[in-house]
């Protein structure tokens, strides 16, 4: 009989630890931040890059599913969606808000509370000051007015007979796009280029801009650095490659899908710093203590395969100063 009890008591209490464990659980959980995740784009080409936002994210002491949530909103494309994203995640109370290009400004305008922390070109009215960035905001900027001088240049190196020049930019995300506008006139100025702006949001309004390529002939393409400009890159690269037009892009990725020349920060790199700015706002930090992180180390890539296809002869000392050249 005493045994019978036992048994009893023994099932009674596993019971009541088994029902206990997914309280237990819920109840960590709802007790982790939450780091709220806002992009315009679509999540399909981002896979690596959130791996590298989560490895600085561990790097400052956190593991999503351990001791942080990570919620995401993802506009797919359609930027009058950001504002109501932004909403969304304020409504889930989340503790932290990283924003990318225009997203930032959706979240900024939703919250002055809770800290963002941001991933843009150009931190234009986003923060009072780069050193102490004062309120709740404070990031990574990608793009310098050196840097944009620096493609032309580089452009101009292997394309020396090189007067006009196309610029591609995205007018959804339109401070971005006035930022390069500017900065690629004034760097043309100084080099006596003339510049031709055209302005594509839409798949569509790539193969237009690139018909008027095809009806101007521009000497080359300065293609800027855009989210969806990333994402349409074989797009882009096959259009420059019909039209036979000399082409900077801003990124790896770009010379690596066939495209002639890229010049630019490695994104590796910066969303491995959003994910340390992340974690240390978690811990406490303000964003206005922390400076804006300018972009300082930039890699030059060329395809060398494309610029025989072009029939341009890469000068040896610019083969000499790539940081890599695509065979």
């Amino acid at each position: 009989m005493a045994i019978h009890i036992r048994r009893r008591e023994f099932v009674v209490t596993l019971g009541g630890t088994a029902a206990a464990w997914p309280l237990a659980a819920r109840a960590q959980q709802a007790t982790m931040p939450m780091i709220g995740l806002l992009h315009p784009l679509s999540p399909d080409t981002y896979g690596e890059r959130l791996g590298i936002f989560r490895q600085g994210l561990k790097d400052s002491g956190y593991v999503e599913g351990e001791n942080v949530t990570i919620v995401s909103r993802w506009a797919e494309g359609q930027t009058e969606q950001l504002q109501a994203l932004a909403a969304e995640l304020i409504g889930r109370q989340v503790s932290v808000i990283t924003a990318f290009g225009p997203a930032a400004y959706a979240a900024r305008a939703a919250t002055k509370t809770i800290p963002i922390v941001f991933l843009v070109n150009y931190p234009v009215g986003l923060v009072a000051g780069l050193t102490r960035p004062a309120d709740n905001l404070t990031g990574i900027t990608l793009v310098t007015g050196e840097s944009v001088a620096r493609r032309l240049e580089l452009v101009r190196e292997l394309v020396p007979a090189v007067t006009r020049m196309a610029v591609l930019v995205n007018p959804a995300d339109p401070i971005s796009a006035e930022a390069t506008t500017r900065n690629v006139e004034a760097a043309a100025r100084a080099i006596g280029l003339q510049i031709q702006v055209l302005k594509a949001s839409t798949i569509s309004e790539i193969n237009a801009a690139f018909a008027t390529v095809g009806r101007d002939r521009p000497d080359a393409l300065f293609v800027d650095i855009d989210p969806f400009f990333t994402s349409r890159r074989v797009q882009l690269v096959n259009l420059a490659s019909r039209y036979a037009i000399p082409t900077t892009y801003p990124g790896r990725q770009f010379t690596e899908a066939g495209g002639l020349i890229s010049y630019g920060i490695n994104l590796s790199d910066a969303w491995r710093q959003l994910g340390i700015y992340t974690g240390r706002i978690l811990k406490g930090a303000k964003p206005s203590d922390l400076p804006v992180v300018q972009a300082s180390k930039f890699e030059l890539i060329i395809n060398a395969q494309t610029a025989r296809m072009l029939g341009l002869d890469v000068p040896p000392t610019l083969l000499a100063r790539a940081d890599e050249v695509i065979e």
